[in-house]
């Protein structure tokens, strides 16, 4: 079981494997007050995880919770339970005491397949050990606070029957939940062949990171998925038919993603044919807004 010096160590490790966003979101606040409202001492190197990451996600799949801010969708938990009356049946369900009786399930993370990533709250903070709880009601323990967790999973070290592993060979990442704008570019064909047009979309966007893709075993349609290192631009380019960019940024680079996007649809031979919302929904311009970006 990770001990209290262990703390520091392994945020610093998670932070050699997986770079910090510059600005994390909603990671500072009062600790003592957040401790009192959930009503325990938490871990220090939860503590370190969420100062220097914030609320976001690893690798598109792992998230972090905080217990600053405001967001229905961030904050810690005690696990939740609906109890069904018969205590053989709620045993199976749930194995670990039920809050406010010691030793309960609190809950810090979670991941894009509703699995919940917890606590295991017996003895001291710094001693917590990690249990994974299935979105299907299984449970697994890791003996080793939330920084060694993500670090090992992200490393791929750590392994779980119940979560997906990382993809193999993809450096791990994370995004910050900050507000975005979502938009999509429709565009014409083209002279060149799609892996000539996305090494010159990346060229016009470099520098960039990948963060994965996929091909169809049926036809030629797949998807490119890279952000910008530097401006923390998301991006996916679309082999479909008509091939599509879609991105996401931050609301105060709106005219700056423009210009550097349209430039990058000329060095890639095609035409803009519309722009539409995330949700598919037609645009007039590249700065309509929109409901989605409030």
């Amino acid at each position: 079981m990770a001990d209290s010096k262990a703390g520091p160590a392994d945020c610093g490790r998670l932070v050699e494997l997986v770079l910090p966003p510059a600005e994390p979101v909603d990671a500072r606040g009062d600790w003592t007050a957040a401790e009192k409202t959930i009503g325990t001492r938490l871990p220090g190197d939860y503590k370190r995880l969420v100062e220097t990451y914030g609320w976001g996600e690893f690798s598109d799949f792992l998230y972090l919770r905080t217990p600053f801010g405001t967001s229905e969708y961030n904050g810690i938990e005690w696990q939740s339970a609906r109890l069904t009356g018969s205590p053989e049946r709620d045993r199976d369900r749930y194995p670990y005491p039920l809050y406010p009786d010691p030793g309960a399930l609190l809950v810090w993370g979670t991941t894009m397949d509703a699995d919940r990533l917890c606590w295991l709250t017996r003895g001291s903070p710094d001693h917590w050990p990690v249990v994974v709880w299935s979105n299907e009601g299984w449970y697994e323990t890791h003996p080793m606070g939330a920084a060694a967790f993500i670090e090992g999973w992200a490393g791929s070290h750590v392994r779980s029957r119940l979560l997906m592993d990382t993809e193999p060979g993809l450096a791990p990442w994370f995004n910050a939940f900050r507000p975005r704008i979502h938009r999509c570019l429709q565009l014409s064909e083209g002279p060149h062949a799609h892996p000539e047009r996305l090494r010159r979309l990346r060229e016009a966007l470099a520098p960039t990171t990948d963060r994965g893709s996929w091909r169809s075993t049926c036809d030629e349609t797949g998807q490119d998925h890279f952000a910008t290192v530097d401006t923390d631009w998301l991006l996916t380019y679309d082999a479909s038919r008509p091939h599509q960019i879609r991105i996401g940024f931050p609301p105060e680079h709106s005219e700056e993603v423009w210009q550097r996007l349209f430039a990058a649809t000329q060095l890639m031979g095609c035409e803009v044919l519309q722009i539409t919302s995330a949700d598919g929904r037609c645009l007039p311009t590249w700065d309509t807004a929109t409901d989605e970006d409030a």
